[in-house]
C-alpha cells in the first residue's frame, strides 16, 4: 500500500510524496514522519472520498467489468 503525504516546509510549499510501505525503508520513513505533529499531513484518499486521477472506485470498476462482460458475451453468442 502506498501513502500520499503532504510535507510543508518553511516557504509554505507542499510536496506530495508516494512511499511504498511494503519496503523496510518505506516503513521507516512513515514511522519517522508520524512523529511530527506540525507540518506533516497523511492523506488517505479512501477516507477522504476523493479518487486520485487515473484511479476508479470499486463500484465503477465493477460496473465497467459487467459492461465489458455483457458486451463480450453478446459479441460471441453466449447471451
Amino acid at each position: 500500500m502506498g501513502y500520499f503525504i503532504d510535507l510543508q516546509n518553511q516557504s509554505s510549499m507542499i510536496h506530495t510524496v508516494k512511499i511504498d510501505d511494503n519496503t523496510r525503508n518505506g516503513k521507516k520513513i512513515i514511522t519517522d514522519l508520524r512523529r511530527y505533529r506540525k507540518g506533516v499531513e497523511f492523506d488517505n484518499p479512501a477516507i477522504r472520498g476523493v479518487v486520485p486521477d487515473g484511479y476508479v472506485t470499486g463500484d465503477e470498476f465493477e460496473k465497467q467489468v459487467k459492461e465489458n462482460l455483457d458486451s463480450y458475451c453478446k459479441e460471441n453468442g453466449i447471451l
